[in-house]
């Protein structure tokens, strides 16, 4: 090192610190806010920014209506962040001394500040004002550097941590977003995927999109919207040198593996493009956007719903209810309607029994929740609808809002109308009154749906207090016996009957009766279930004379006891509570199983 320059850094060095303690004080003792080194820059009006970083390529960013561009060395979307970052600590820079220029009098500034060849040049434009800056060497520390206005009075020196936003290559500024979706208004979405080719279109009321080629359909919204989602958060792994005669056919580009299109009516507004992937890394494929000229290679696993199947992007739910459904017209082993009150309670019509609203609920999930596991055939006329047992549906349900079930309201408040017709091994065919497709959904999903009015029915049976149970009476092979209440947990007990406690929990469960599912009714579902006149039967009796039986038979093939009441004037069976079945055959029966 030559001892000449070392001793004439020193004394710079101690010049800067004399300075910066000189302005320190003077700073606390007038109480004045320090001046930046570009008071009048303005990082959100500033329209053209140039850095020439060293020897290294000019480049220039352009903010046109609020969105940054390259234009030099090429066109391309620019970094809005990174570009602004730059601006924003340009703007902040506080100068420690300020050199000024009598102080460089007889000196050779250019050599020893750095501005022979400097690190960077920066020219920042706005409406208004302008200024071209000169980024120095280092100072001997290095956490400051020397920084020169063009045209300005003296040297500053600054912190040097803008220095990190200088761009030293055109990639450092390029955008690497493959496509902002968010900033781009389009309401059709264009796929080719090798030979297949499909079109969505964005409902402008509803916002979910619809299939329109290569036919007409109800589109997967959800798995387009996660798709876009996916494309939006695609970003270039690597720049590709900039050619603007590049091979396209190299990069499998001449003719595209797959093809992505947004457009806003009838204008194109945005193509993307992708292709092979580079021999050395197979996680990656070639992409370009149409209208910029620029090859970038791009994650390909992010890409992976667009290679998908056509019908992928249909509509996977039979039927997606998007309003309150107020009627339900079944025509089933019976046809009824589910009609909902202005109380808000359901009603089966016209058999004028109450429905269960959990069992209306659950039908209604069940609906919703039905998928399409095939989309059988897409072209079906009245001649094919018998293959598909679909010309005298097996089970129709026609979903009505609230204003088509009003009286004297409008009629055509129908929501969906949904046949079902043969059953196969795991499958049951089923269309849609309003499409020209047949589908196949899970057998077993089907099995979930009402079958018969009688299964709608209130599961609640009764409901009293066991304050007002007089006595009950127990039948069973042919012999009687009844027991009183006198009272809370007091009872006349007959022989093998101890427990008064367990009794009454036995009653006041009976007084709450509730059927887990109906799963018949009439004299023939009623010895089909195995119930005969030798049946247990237990009888409550009110203080008010009002009678009230069930009848219970254990041999259930699903594991599940049944039980029986008569409900106007018919017997209606039911699946029981297995605990409540076990305590009316422990507690009250002729032969308990304590």
């Amino acid at each position: 090192m030559n001892p000449k320059n070392t001793w004439l850094w020193l004394a710079v060095v101690t010049g800067l610190f004399v300075l910066v303690l000189f302005d320190q004080r003077h700073a606390r003792e007038t109480g004045s806010v320090p001046v930046g080194v570009l008071p009048n820059l303005k990082p959100a009006a500033v329209i053209r920014i140039q850095v020439s970083p060293g020897k290294g390529t000019n480049i220039r960013a352009e903010r046109t209506n609020g969105v940054w561009q390259l234009t030099k060395p090429l066109i391309y979307p620019a970094q809005a962040a990174s570009i602004d970052n730059l601006l924003i600590h340009l703007a902040r820079l506080i100068p420690a001394p300020h050199i000024t220029a009598r102080e460089l009098r007889n000196r050779k500034v250019d050599e020893e500040y750095g501005f022979v060849t400097p690190q960077a040049a920066i020219i920042i434009e706005q409406p208004d004002y302008s200024v071209n800056l000169l980024v120095g060497a280092r100072t001997a520390p290095g956490d400051q550097v020397f920084l020169q206005v063009v045209g300005g009075d003296g040297v500053y020196v600054v912190n040097a941590d803008f220095l990190k936003y200088i761009p030293r290559t055109p990639e450092d500024w390029r955008d690497t977003m493959l496509i902002d979706l968010k900033g781009l208004a389009f309401d059709r979405l264009s796929v080719t995927n090798g030979a297949k080719i499909f079109e969505l279109r964005r409902d402008a009321t509803n916002a979910l999109w619809r299939m329109v080629y290569p036919l007409q359909a109800r589109a997967y919204s959800a798995r387009a919207e996660e798709s876009l989602q996916l494309l939006q958060s695609v970003t270039v792994s690597q720049f590709l040198p900039d050619d603007p005669k590049a091979d396209l056919e190299a990069y499998g580009l001449q003719s595209p593996e797959l093809e992505v299109a947004f457009g806003q009516g009838t204008n194109t507004v945005a193509r993307l493009q992708f292709g092979k992937s580079p021999t050395n890394d197979t996680r990656l494929v070639y992409a370009r956007r149409i209208g910029v000229n620029a090859i970038v290679a791009v994650p390909k696993d992010l890409l992976a719903p667009w290679y998908a199947r056509v019908n992928d992007f249909r509509d996977p739910s039979l039927v997606t209810l998007t309003a309150p459904v107020a009627e339900i017209d079944v025509r089933a082993t019976d046809s009824f309607s589910l009609r909902l009150q202005t109380n808000g309670a359901w009603r089966v019509l016209p058999q004028g029994f109450p429905a269960d609203g959990g069992v209306v609920k659950d039908f209604l999930a069940n609906l919703s929740a039905l998928q399409i596991v095939e989309f059988t055939k897409d072209v079906v006329i009245a001649p094919d609808l018998p293959a598909y047992g679909l010309a005298s549906p097996v089970r129709q349900f026609i979903l009505k809002s609230a204003a088509a079930s009003t009286p004297g309201g409008p009629t055509n408040g129908v929501m969906a109308e949904l046949d079902f017709g043969t059953n196969q091994a795991d499958r049951t065919f089923a269309r849609r009154a309003d499409e020209n497709f047949v589908y196949a959904v899970k057998r077993g999903d089907f099995e979930r749906l009402p079958s018969a009015s009688f299964q709608m029915r209130e599961r609640r049976i009764w409901s009293c207090s066991t304050n007002d149970i007089a006595r009950v009476t127990i039948r069973q092979q042919g012999k009687v016996r009844q027991i009183t209440r006198n009272g809370p947990y007091d009872w006349s007990l007959t022989s093998g009957m101890t427990n008064e406690l367990a009794v009454e929990e036995t009653v006041s469960g009976l007084c709450q009766l509730t059927a887990i599912a109906w799963i018949g009714r009439g004299a023939a579902d009623r010895a089909r279930f195995g119930f005969t006149d030798d049946s247990h039967q237990i009888t409550l009796e009110l203080k008010n004379g009002e009678k009230a039986s069930v009848e219970f038979n254990g041999a259930s093939l699903s594991g599940v006891p049944y039980g029986a009441v008569m409900l106007d004037g018919e017997p209606w069976m039911f699946e029981c509570p297995a605990w409540l079945y076990r305590y009316v055959q422990s507690h009250l029966s002729f032969a308990p199983n304590t």
